[in-house]
C-alpha cells in the first residue's frame, strides 16, 4: 500500500469527439453476430464537454457492432457494460482506445471481460445522466478526483491477508468494506468483510453518515464489482474526514479474480445482466429463500408488481414458491385474477422489513472471518 498512489483526476483539454466507426466490410456477418462472445465492463472518468454528442456516437458504435448492453454517459465520464461476439468486442475496445476523448486515460486493462455475448442483455440502452454511477450526490460536491488510494489486486490480496490474520486475534484496526448492494454480497464476498444491508448504492452515503463512529480512525479497504462504485464511494467516505486512510481495489472483484481465483473472495460474482452471476470457484455461500438448501442462482420474483431477485431452488420452484417472499406469493395469486394491465404498488415484505439504512450497533457484523 505504501507504493500506491491517489490519482489527481483527469483533464483531457476537452478534445473533439471522433465520429469514426470501424471498418467491418472484411468481417462476415456470422463472426460479427456470433452468440459465442463476451461481456465487457469498463468505466472512464474524464471531463466530457458534450455528453449528448458522445451518447450519439456511442449508440451508433454499438449498433454498428451489434452490441447490446447499458452505457451511461455524463459530464464526468462514461460507464458501460456491453455484450457481443469476440470480434465485435475486440473492435469496440480498439475504437474506444483510439477515441481522442479517452486518450492517455483509458487503457486495455481497464476493460474487464467474462464469457457471454449480446444475448446477456435484452437490448441496447445508451443515455446521458448526471452521474455515471448513481450515488445520488452531485459530482461537483463529491468528485472522483478525491478518490481513495488505488491498490492493485496483488497489493489488495496482501492487505486482506494481513487483515484476516489480525482480525482472528481481535487486533485489527482495519475495515474491509463491501460497497455493493446486499443481494450482491449475499452470493459472494471477501472473507471477513463488512457488507452493508443496503438495497441501492444511492443509500451508501446515508449508511456512511449514520455509521460515522464505525469508521473513526480506521483504515478502510473498499471493493466493488469493477471499481467504479469505489471511486465515488471512497471520495464520499474521505470527505467525512474520520478515517485514518481509505484504500480501494483497482479493477474491482473482476480483476482480483483474474489473478486470485482461489483467493479470499468466496462465492459468485453478481453481474447486472441476464446471467446474474459468474463464478471463479465452486463455493456456494447462500441458501434457498424457502427451504434453506445451498443455492445461489437468482431468478426474478414471479410477482409482476415486485420483480425483486429471489433465491429459490428447483425443488421449491416446482412447489410454486417463485416469489421473493410470502407476501408477494399471496399477492401474485390476487393479481392474476384481476383485469390485465392493472398494477399494484410494491408493498413487499422483503422491502418493508429491511431498514433503508441499517445502523451498525457495537462491533460491525463481519462475514466469515477466518474461514
Amino acid at each position: 500500500a505504501g507504493n500506491a498512489a491517489r490519482p489527481s483526476g483527469h483533464s483531457c483539454g476537452n478534445p473533439e469527439i471522433s465520429w469514426a466507426l470501424p471498418d467491418t466490410s472484411h468481417i462476415s456477418q456470422d463472426d460479427l453476430t456470433s452468440q459465442v462472445g463476451e461481456v465487457l465492463l469498463y468505466y472512464c472518468y474524464c471531463e466530457v464537454r458534450d455528453p449528448e454528442k458522445l451518447c450519439a456516437w456511442q449508440k451508433a458504435l454499438c449498433q454498428h457492432l451489434h452490441l447490446t448492453g447499458k452505457v451511461r454517459i455524463a459530464s464526468e465520464g462514461i460507464n458501460g457494460t456491453v455484450g457481443g461476439s469476440k470480434v465485435a468486442t475486440s473492435l469496440y475496445i480498439k475504437v474506444m482506445l483510439s477515441q481522442p476523448l479517452f486518450k492517455n486515460i483509458l487503457c486495455q486493462e481497464d476493460f474487464k471481460s467474462s464469457a457471454g455475448g449480446a444475448h446477456c442483455f435484452p437490448d441496447l440502452r445508451v443515455g446521458v445522466f448526471k452521474e455515471i454511477v448513481p450515488m445520488g450526490i452531485d459530482p461537483k460536491i463529491v468528485s472522483y478526483k478525491e478518490t481513495g488510494i488505488h491498490l492493485s489486486p496483488q497489493e489488495f490480496h496482501r492487505e486482506v491477508e494481513q487483515y484476516l490474520s489480525q482480525a482472528t486475534q481481535g487486533q485489527s484496526d482495519t475495515i474491509l468494506l463491501d460497497c455493493r448492494n446486499f443481494y450482491e454480497s449475499k452470493i459472494g464476498h471477501f472473507q471477513g468483510c463488512l457488507a452493508p444491508d443496503i438495497r441501492k448504492f444511492s443509500y451508501f452515503p446515508s449508511y456512511v453518515d449514520e455509521n460515522l463512529e464505525l469508521f473513526k480512525d480506521k483504515r478502510v479497504l473498499m471493493y466493488c464489482t469493477g471499481g467504479i462504485r469505489c471511486e465515488r464511494g471512497s471520495a464520499y467516505l474521505r470527505s467525512k474526514a474520520v478515517c485514518r486512510e481509505v484504500y480501494q481495489l483497482k479493477g474491482g472483484i473482476h480483476k482480483y479474480l483474474e489473478e486470485f481465483p482461489d483467493g479470499f473472495y468466496r462465492g459468485k460474482l453478481f453481474v447486472f445482466d441476464d446471467r446474474y452471476a459468474i463464478c471463479s470457484n465452486e463455493d456456494i455461500i447462500s441458501a434457498c429463500r424457502y427451504c434453506g438448501v445451498l443455492w445461489d442462482q437468482y431468478k426474478l420474483c414471479s410477482s409482476q408488481h415486485c420483480r425483486q431477485l429471489v433465491l429459490t431452488c428447483p425443488s421449491c420452484c416446482n412447489k410454486g414458491l417463485t416469489a421473493c417472499c410470502l407476501v408477494c406469493q399471496e399477492k401474485e395469486l390476487k393479481v392474476t385474477s384481476r383485469a390485465s394491465g392493472e398494477t399494484l404498488k410494491e408493498e413487499c415484505e422483503c422491502t418493508r422489513r429491511r431498514p433503508r439504512v441499517p445502523i451498525e450497533h457495537g462491533s460491525p457484523r463481519m462475514l466469515d472471518v477466518g474461514k
